[in-house]
């Protein structure tokens, strides 16, 4: 009689198994993605119970406030990454936008028109970066570390000095801080209006990619150009508008990140699209294109942003360990989705 009963139920954790098994394989962006949430909620429960006070108004305000341009940088790579390419030049894009935007915007430049004009130059360079990509076949690697100098090079030639952004520049007040939920002492819940922009842009990318045809060709490139092309989807427009939302993007993160510290460097951005890349890899975006999540992204940035924040904490840890501790739990998730892949093919 018992060996009846536990039959059924043994059937159905087989096909709950059969039917996981067949999701993961479907989509290799799933495991990727649960593993991240999974290391987030991990990241908390220890800093909670190492450090204290970590599940709080504060430190959730602190993390959403200090990573709003990395959200949208992530988001931006992601675009790029699902169609199989890459973008390095979204940090030298900062640089170059961020300054240029300071000494307008300190020159009596209108703030509107400043804001488009650093949003605009980034969309100019994803623009020269999908035309190298479309029409002179450089792959994109090498078309966005071209890129990535150029930007560098003209911020430097703008300024080598800390460029500091007027006190009473219109663009400072993305940055000031809104009290949403007045908390016993500091323990409060803030927003500043650039967390604000960073999820209008998670939640416009996500209507993009998967309610929209440019979305599905988004992912049809990435999954298969040629088959694409058969289809009729506009391959190569679509192409080239990947790298200008991207530089377009990295344009505003320039405005979001410049708004909060009012500084501009030629320095700035410095290995940003590498945390962007490692932010989307750990979202459960797949690097070899086709897969890949805008929500999942957000979370790996939250990810990188709390680790940040545990490492500070701290107080033992150098400072230095932050890239090393990326760098392993990057090489993870790598070695991950390629678990995952190889196993569908």
């Amino acid at each position: 009689m018992t060996a009846l009963i536990a039959a059924p139920e043994q059937h159905e954790r087989a096909d709950l198994v059969t039917r996981v098994r067949r999701v993961v394989l479907a989509n290799p962006s799933v495991l990727p993605t649960i593993a991240s949430v999974v290391i987030f909620v991990a990241m908390v429960i220890y800093g909670e119970v190492a450090y204290g006070r970590v599940v709080q108004f504060n430190t959730l305000s602190n993390l959403l406030i200090n990573n709003a341009h990395l959200i949208v940088l992530a988001v931006a790579m992601t675009f790029v990454i699902i169609t199989g390419g890459i973008d390095l030049s979204v940090g030298s894009i900062i640089a170059f936008s961020s300054v240029a935007g300071v000494m307008l915007a300190n020159a009596g430049w209108n703030a509107y028109a400043v804001i488009a004009v650093m949003i605009g130059a980034g969309g100019a360079f994803g623009l020269v970066s999908g035309i190298l990509i479309r029409y002179f076949n450089v792959q994109p690697f090498i078309a966005t570390l071209a890129m990535m100098f150029l930007g560098r090079g003209l911020a430097s030639l703008l300024s080598t000095t800390p460029e500091r952004l007027d006190e009473d520049s219109p663009i400072r007040w993305i940055g000031v801080q809104l009290k949403i939920i007045d908390g016993p002492k500091v323990n409060d819940l803030v927003i500043t209006p650039a967390v604000i922009v960073a999820v209008i842009v998670v939640l416009v990318a996500f209507f993009v990619l998967h309610r929209t045809r440019t979305g599905r060709t988004v992912y049809a490139i990435g999954g298969s150009e040629s088959s694409a092309l058969l289809m009729g989807l506009p391959v190569w427009r679509t192409k080239v508008l990947v790298y200008v939302i991207s530089g377009a993007l990295a344009g505003l993160a320039a405005v979001l990140y410049t708004a909060r510290l009012g500084t501009a460097q030629n320095i700035t951005g410095i290995g940003w699209e590498l945390d962007a890349i490692a932010a989307a890899v750990i979202g459960g975006t797949v690097l070899t294109g086709a897969y890949g999540y805008v929500l999942g992204s957000v979370v790996g940035s939250l990810v990188l942003g709390l680790m940040n924040v545990l490492i500070t904490r701290d107080g033992g840890i150098p400072p230095e360990m932050t890239t090393i501790i990326t760098g392993g739990i990057l090489l993870v998730f790598v070695l991950l989705q390629r678990v995952v892949t190889r196993k569908r093919e």
